[in-house]
């Protein structure tokens, strides 16, 4: 159910994720460049990533997805933090500069990419809450 409560802490995460988001995508461009979107890749593959640890360890742990914590944790810090619209907008940037094989590149690391790695957050955080669990007795 939908709460001020919790409509405040995705507001909170929100705002902290763009922070975050805004803070690494501009440290990775300035060392690495921006003739390719290497921050808003890096950006959006980290938080493919926590997202599935974040899953991963909430299964294990048996803790609402409707609760608090995720509204905080996943939809409004990982989701402010993630970024599909730069991601469309840099893909059709590279394309109209008649970067094609770029603008492929970036599409295709960026879905397979964050599939793959939400997948190993996953597990990983799925062995972290087992492995909590376990301490717990």
């Amino acid at each position: 159910m939908l709460t001020v409560t919790g409509l405040m802490g995705v507001m909170f995460g929100g705002a902290l994720g763009a922070l975050l988001r805004l803070w690494l995508g501009n440290a990775v461009s300035r060392r690495l460049g921006e003739r390719f979107p290497w921050g808003t890749l890096t950006v959006n593959l980290s938080a493919a990533l926590l997202l599935g640890a974040v899953f991963g360890a909430w299964q294990v742990l048996e803790v609402s997805l409707d609760g608090l914590g995720w509204g905080i944790a996943a939809v409004g810090l990982l989701g402010g933090y993630s970024t599909v619209s730069s991601l469309s907008l840099q893909t059709l940037t590279l394309w109209q500069q008649t970067r094609r094989q770029a603008a492929a590149n970036y599409l295709l690391t960026s879905v397979a990419g964050g599939i793959a790695l939400a997948a190993v957050g996953y597990v990983t955080g799925s062995a972290t809450g087992d492995v909590f669990m376990q301490v717990l007795g």
